[in-house]
Order: structure tokens, then C-alpha cells, then sequence
């Protein structure tokens, strides 16, 4: 009986760190659209935090700018305009 040591070996395998979306000078508030549209679907929700790679406090940053700027119509409620491809 000649049994290895580690007969399961992982691969290594190399990945790369996903960059954060927030970086440490960005303000998180409703007037910053390109920031503000990065955590928004197609369809006008807001995407999870782990989806967005985002910290909870982060998250919750996120989520209170984007309704404020939908009160003030900088942002649309929804998006129900469906692309029909034939």
C-alpha cells in the first residue's frame, strides 16, 4: 500500500484581484452620475452589494443616492423600454 501524501493536489491557478468600484477619494452622493450609474441594471434597479463588490456601508451610500437622484429626475424610476431583435 503506497499511498501519496496529498492525492488531491489543487491547481494553482493565478486570478486577478478585481479592482474596488469605489475608490478611496470618490464622494458617494447624487450629483456623481458616472459613480451613481455604474451600481444601476439595464432595467433601472439597483444591483446588489455582491454583485457591485461593494462594502454594506458603501452599499447603503449607494442605495440612498441613487433614490434621492431619482426624486430629482436625474435618474429614471425604471427602464421598460424593451430592444425587440428579430
Amino acid at each position: 500500500m503506497n499511498k501519496s501524501k496529498r492525492p488531491f493536489t489543487k491547481s494553482k491557478r493565478s486570478f486577478r484581484r478585481r479592482l474596488p468600484p469605489i475608490q478611496s477619494g470618490d464622494r458617494i452622493d447624487y450629483r456623481n452620475m458616472s459613480l451613481i450609474s455604474r451600481f444601476i441594471s439595464e432595467q433601472g434597479k439597483i444591483l446588489s452589494r455582491r454583485v457591485n463588490r461593494v462594502t454594506l456601508k458603501q452599499q447603503r451610500l449607494v442605495t440612498i443616492a441613487i433614490k434621492q437622484a431619482r426624486i430629482l429626475s436625474l435618474l429614471p424610476f425604471l427602464n421598460n423600454q424593451k430592444q425587440f431583435e428579430r
